[in-house]
């Protein structure tokens, strides 16, 4: 099998899910394989450029991409002093001075996305915002005018064909005096990717009509996935000791948990108006009706989730999840854990005494045959010889001592110890020791008060179906995204959750890019042997592309 090679280059690179996605595609045609190697990226958030290096193992470089005009507009100020244009000369600098053979520009969204509305679309602000689609065109195109880039992807929010149609059309017109053929279409990344969500995304792709002239065919689809699926390959919601910081549960307002614990699962908020309420007590609890779609909505464990967004919290969409793991207590650690005997044991670690995990065992063999390993001897036989390596792993060195046990009298210190102690709210607690905790004195509390609707904590109620209604944790949704694999850890830069929570809700889905790269890589692979057609069980990709895609046409001639 022969490498080939191929490059791609990233603007608006992001957290660089597209990338990472790029870089796992490995397609074949006959005796050559092709490789992705990522040569750069350019965005204009330095924490995102942080993880995109991370992804990718490429070089980022910060670029405001904004024309002087456009920047104005956005931000409402002319901008700081020493700032430039970005220039064709700054994207080939970004790229290493390499010609790709792919790029990928996936645009700030947010001025056409359906969250923000008609009237504020229409802003300055907005409109400055959804220009940018345009300006990286020009800038991909000046970039490499002299040794044009073969394939490129756009990718945005559908809305996006109707809200920014006047920029499709100079877009369209701008690819075609470089030398592109375009297609408009629209596709899902859960069903390309293979995720356990549906995304759907507007995407335009170009193909330089000289240098690429076979058809590109649509990736194959794929069944949606359960959450469950992924989310039950990974640690329980809230083991941050396992899985990182990313997998905290947030703390939500009371009032919130409520709402969620009432939601019946795969339904939102709407379901709370068929409880029966009694003097309106709990209906002054919700939203009214038609506030956000999917507004406090809970998935089913076995069932796909909505597009992860860049805000994706319970109360703006079907951000939760009916987990049907959790039972009271489930959050706590599993010291002192036995396993059954017939039972696989956990991963040997480093850390593996009993009181670190389930590293103890029942075992049910007794002495016979000669075997003596932990064998306790009766209170009144005789012991086993003394040797040097006497412990309880060695041979008969442990007694059934009938003598202890937890039956006190008067004296005993145990006894009066107020171990377990429940101390009761109007009472006063005794001196706080070195060494104060629940089991060896009265350190626990009779708390009689009840979270205020507006205080923010992690509990778990279990709901009416008998599962915990919470949030995704940010680690999920990442996973959700295939951004990460559910047994992996994952940190991206920066402490903050909804910082996080924003590039992951703005990421490409590594899946869904890999499957792209497979067809592009594919069709390049054909380029580059001269083929200029491959028959293929799959659809050109989305038929009205067949036109715009294929040797045949007349632009081409």
């Amino acid at each position: 099998m022969r490498k080939h090679v191929l490059k791609h280059f990233h603007l608006c690179c992001g957290l660089g899910g597209g990338a990472k996605g790029f870089n796992k595609s490995k397609p074949i045609v006959g005796n050559l394989q092709a490789e992705w190697q990522c040569i750069g990226g350019v965005d204009v958030d330095p924490a995102g450029l942080a993880d995109f290096e991370r992804l990718s193992g490429a070089k980022g470089t910060m670029l405001d991409l904004f024309t002087r005009d456009q920047y104005t507009r956005f931000h409402g100020k002319e901008p700081p002093l020493g700032w430039r244009e970005a220039t064709p000369e700054d994207i080939r600098r970004a790229a290493g001075g390499q010609r790709p053979d792919a790029v990928f520009i996936s645009s700030p969204c947010k001025g056409a996305s359906g969250l923000l509305s008609e009237k504020m679309s229409l802003t300055p602000k907005y409109q400055a915002l959804n220009e940018l689609t345009l300006r990286c065109i020009w800038l991909f195109g000046e970039a490499w005018a002299d040794d044009p880039v073969p394939l490129l992807v756009f990718e945005n929010v559908p809305r996006l064909a109707s809200r920014g149609r006047h920029l499709l059309d100079q877009i369209n017109s701008l690819l075609s005096s470089f030398g592109y053929a375009v297609a408009e279409t629209t596709h899902d990344c859960g069903v390309i990717g293979g995720l356990a969500q549906s995304r759907k995304r507007f995407l335009l792709v170009a193909r330089h009509v000289e240098k690429v002239p076979p058809f590109l065919y649509e990736p194959e689809h794929k069944s949606l996935r359960a959450v469950g699926d992924i989310l039950g390959r990974m640690p329980l919601a809230g083991d941050v000791e396992a899985a990182g910081p990313m997998h905290r549960v947030p703390a939500l307002q009371w009032k919130t948990w409520v709402r969620l614990a009432l939601v019946e699962a795969g339904k939102d908020w709407r379901s709370l108006n068929d409880l029966e309420i009694e003097d309106g007590y709990l209906r002054d609890l919700i939203i009214v009706p038609e506030a956000y779609s999917g507004y406090l909505g809970v998935n089913q464990w076995d069932k796909s989730i909505g597009t992860v967004a860049g805000r994706s919290s319970p109360t703006n969409g079907a951000f939760s999840i009916a987990d049907p793991r959790s039972k009271p207590g489930a959050l706590q650690y599993q010291q002192y854990g036995v396993r059954r005997w017939g039972d696989t044991s956990g991963a040997v670690i480093g850390v593996k005494s009993p009181g670190q995990g389930t590293f103890s065992v029942a075992d049910p063999r007794r002495a016979g045959g000669g075997f003596g390993k932990y064998l306790v001897t009766p209170y009144d036989n005789a012991a086993g010889t003394v040797i040097a390596g006497s412990t309880t792993g060695q041979g008969a060195f442990a007694v059934q001592d009938p003598r202890p046990g937890m039956r006190r009298v008067k004296g005993d210190a145990y006894l009066h110890g107020g171990h377990y102690g429940v101390v009761d709210w109007n009472g006063q607690a005794g001196a706080v020791s070195a060494s104060a905790r629940q089991d060896n004195g009265r350190w626990s509390v009779a708390d009689p008060r009840v979270p205020a609707a507006n205080d923010r904590l992690t509990c778990i109620i279990t709901s009416l179906d008998g599962t915990w209604h919470r949030p995704f944790t940010t680690l999920e949704l990442a996973a959700i995204q295939s951004l990460v694999e559910p047994e992996e850890q994952f940190e991206l830069d920066g402490l903050s959750d909804q910082a996080w929570r924003e590039r992951i809700g703005n990421a490409v889905p590594p899946g869904a890019a890999e499957a792209i790269a497979d067809v592009m890589g594919t069709t390049l692979l054909l380029a580059a042997q001269g083929e200029t057609f491959m028959l293929s069980s799959m659809p050109i990709w989305v038929r009205p592309i067949a036109v715009g895609l294929s040797v045949s046409q007349q632009e081409a001639a």
